[in-house]
């Protein structure tokens, strides 16, 4: 967050210096207008950061992170998102995380990741049962018995399609 307060300064301050210069080729040039375009480039600048928000987080992300699930955003103080809303947040399976038990092949554990632009990242460990078409996040209180059953879970039943389910059953 701090770094991009400082591009956008950055970005306001050369805009401002460039208009400077140009002001000195074209006399004719109205003075108000450096601080204009100085405040239209940090404007910009803080609309390409948001924009480029997941694509530099989705880069960044190991090759066994699978991106399963966006949420894109929209704002009344952010008009232009009406047109081009953008992705503020999104959910990532660890593919290298995920269990099987030999006693039940059918249900699998995996690491959920969370990320949102200027949130921290959660890590969310969740089972997931390929046959039953079910989930259920694991949380204090779950146990697993020696024969691998889930002892203490909360099971949701979720549509075949669900974007956890197809990837943490997706994986062999």
């Amino acid at each position: 967050m701090f770094l991009e307060l400082i591009a956008t300064v950055f970005a306001g301050f050369a805009a401002a210096g460039v208009m400077m210069l140009v002001g000195r080729w074209i006399p004719g040039l109205p003075r108000w207008l450096t601080p204009v375009v100085a405040g239209a480039a940090m404007i910009a600048a803080t609309i390409a950061s948001e924009y480029g928000w997941y694509e530099r987080t989705r880069a960044s992300l190991p090759v066994e992170f699978m991106v399963i699930e966006t949420v894109e955003s929209r704002a009344i103080y952010r008009p232009w998102t009406y047109v081009v809303p953008f992705v503020e947040r999104f959910a990532a399976v660890d593919t290298a995380s995920v269990q099987t038990h030999g006693a039940r092949p059918d249900q699998r554990l995996a690491d959920l990741y969370l990320l949102g632009r200027w949130a921290p990242v959660s890590k969310l460990p969740v089972a997931v049962d390929c046959a039953g078409s079910r989930r259920a996040n694991l949380a204090d209180g779950v146990e697993f018995d020696a024969d691998g059953a889930i002892n203490g879970a909360s099971w949701v039943s979720v549509a075949p399609d669900d974007s956890v389910v197809l990837a943490i059953c997706g994986v062999s």
